[in-house]
């Protein structure tokens, strides 16, 4: 990925060669503009000009950023970026020129380039000065940097944390606190280059004095190292470890090849291992906020990528099947049979009062999605011994959707945070505000997501036949369970407006369609929830230019302001949508006849 970078100025209030702090307080930092170099479970966020100076840049390991704020500067100035390529999602390189610096002409004569290359632990980036002109250039030369070393949920909610301040030695600057450590060392093999090494309070900094004579250059060599007494959660898998056939495409749109072969170098470095059987893999969720196993997106993961094998897909399996729930735990709302939402290496503490255990269990359809991929990857041919293995956890995760996913006995599974702390929404759409009636108010919980039955159907069918395949008992159970929830929700979830029927988001606490029009009722198709009428309903609905589709349509004009600018987060990328325009007024009992067809 190219990108071409606007000419940028130096605001006055700030001087040049110390950057004003990073952090600040102010929500949740953007991620759009960041450039991110990854190679799970570490990665490096910065701007397109290659400084780390955005509330959301640093170098992270795990979950804890070590490396807040790296600018360089050339002569108290910074240089003008041209252009900036992701070569490979480990390594980034960064353009930029020197204006004015022994130039003769209107073009610059001397140009910087930043190659910077992220390994699990580490990080490096090699400097390069080379004089183009016929002048001698005389060059001063620094490298700032600051530590924070803030947890990941601080630097998401937008905390302001303070710096730790450095110690420096020839060639290093170490940042140390509590069980955490950073070094960043500079080498340059330029020996009449004069170096130095300088802390002013949370700042360190690197100073080199380069001579250079036309067509010479000088490259200098930082290293940034992160080590902790507190090992991740996941550990690196190695870079030749691919859990998928090899993946050749041939195509005559050039465009299409390299995105798909973009795509698997992403998933690549994406790739985690478990630390108790290291050669089970699985995907992390994404970077930057999600760079960890999440039941939900490393199982879809997996799902989609079982045209290519079956191996991703057996170890997400087991490595979620490992941790799968065994008790009722009300504080991380772990259960018999559940399947976890997401593992950190510590606590969460998110600003709006939040609190998430480091392993926790809030999600209500990790469970049927762990069955519905089991079943997937055992007709895609993963080996029927390691299947078997499995078939304790199976039967423990369907037991959970009749036992405990449905604690009302009404044929639908339903969530609600038990805890106060936790996520209010439990998921994919997990913010606080993402399940919305079409007026804008919020729905209350225990809350019955559309989506969620059409995996719970599914996972009860396919889990039934996976018994049936292997002799074992309970198959009629869940096919008469998965009957009933069919019934329930052609009863309920069923809604009109002017357009015509579609599927509510969800149910609220009094049983009441939430009338939203979403792309929730999209997950439904191919699920074997819905009779053939129901799908084509669905599919004109979704694909009608009256409404293009959206994670979410926005509220009516009764909406508050406040609701209104809310917008929809996605979990896998970190992205925001804004909601898209949608018709409103829907009647004032949107719901279809009870047991219609509908398009009655």
């Amino acid at each position: 990925m190219t990108q071409q970078i606007p000419q940028q100025t130096q605001s006055p209030a700030q001087s040049p060669d110390l950057p004003a702090p990073v952090s600040a307080s102010g929500g949740q930092p953007f991620v759009h503009d960041a450039v991110l170099v990854l190679s799970a479970p570490s990665f490096v966020a910065s701007r397109p000009d290659g400084d780390l100076a955005a509330p959301v840049d640093g170098f992270y390991h795990g979950d804890r950023r070590f490396l807040r704020s790296l600018h360089i500067t050339v002569d108290g100035g910074r240089p003008a970026p041209t252009n900036s390529v992701l070569q490979s999602p480990d390594r980034a390189t960064f353009d930029a020129v020197l204006r004015g610096t022994a130039q003769q002409t209107a073009d610059p004569a001397v140009t910087l380039l930043r190659e910077r290359t992220v390994a699990p632990g580490q990080f490096t980036e090699t400097l390069s000065l080379n004089n183009h002109g016929s002048l001698h250039a005389r060059l001063t030369v620094t490298v700032t940097a600051e530590s924070d070393f803030a947890a990941m949920d601080a630097v998401k909610s937008g905390a302001t944390t303070d710096p730790c301040e450095p110690r420096g030695e020839e060639g290093r600057l170490t940042w140390s606190a509590h069980d955490a450590r950073m070094t960043l060392t500079a080498r340059t093999d330029d020996t009449a280059a004069r170096t130095g090494v300088s802390v002013l309070g949370p700042r360190g900094a690197f100073t080199f004095e380069v001579c250079l004579a036309p067509g010479e250059s000088w490259t200098c060599a930082l290293e940034g190292r992160a080590a902790t007494d507190t090992p991740t959660p996941f550990g690196p898998a190695a870079h030749q470890d691919r859990p998928w056939a090899e993946l050749r495409l041939d195509s005559a749109d050039g465009d299409f090849t390299r995105l798909v072969g973009r795509a698997e170098q992403d998933l690549t470095r994406l790739l985690l291992c478990d630390p108790e059987a290291p050669g089970d893999l699985f995907t992390g969720a994404g970077a930057p906020w999600y760079l960890t196993l999440f039941g939900r997106d490393s199982l879809w993961t997996a799902r989609m990528l079982l045209p290519l094998g079956t191996k991703l897909a057996a170890g997400t399996l087991r490595t979620l099947a490992r941790r799968q729930g065994r008790n009722v735990v009300p504080s991380t709302e772990e259960q018999p049979g559940k399947i976890l939402h997401e593992v950190r290496a510590e606590t969460q503490e998110i600003g709006d009062g939040t609190r998430l255990p480091a392993q926790y269990y809030g999600t209500i359809d990790a469970t049927p999605l762990w069955i519905c991929l089991l079943h997937d990857a055992w007709r895609w041919g993963m080996p029927s011994t390691e299947v078997a293995a499995l078939l304790p956890h199976l039967e423990a995760a369907l037991n959970w959707l009749v036992e405990y996913g449905d604690p009302d006995g009404d044929g639908l599974l339903e969530y609600i945070d038990s805890t106060g702390t936790g996520l209010a929404n439990q998921g994919w759409k997990d913010s606080g505000d993402s399940v919305r009636f079409r007026d804008g108010s919020l729905a209350t919980a225990p809350i019955a997501l559309c989506e969620v039955q059409a995996y719970a159907y599914e996972a009860a069918i396919a889990g039934a036949e996976l018994l049936d395949a292997f002799d074992r008992p309970g198959a009629d159970r869940y096919r008469a369970w998965a009957t009933r929830l069919q019934e329930a929700f052609r009863r309920t979830f069923w809604v009109s407006d002017e357009h015509g029927p579609y599927v509510a988001i969800a149910l609220d606490a009094g049983k009441r369609p939430v009338d939203a029009v979403t792309s929730g009722m999209g997950h439904l198709l191919g699920t074997g929830l819905l009779n053939p009428e129901e799908e084509a309903t669905l599919a004109e609905r979704l694909l009608s230019p009256l409404w293009p589709t959206r994670s979410v349509c926005a509220p009516t004009r009764r909406a508050t302001a406040a609701t209104t600018r809310s917008v929809t987060t996605s979990a896998a990328s970190g992205r925001t949508t804004p909601p898209s325009p949608c018709r409103d007024s829907p009647a004032p009992d949107s719901r279809t006849t009870p047991g219609a067809s509908p398009r009655t």
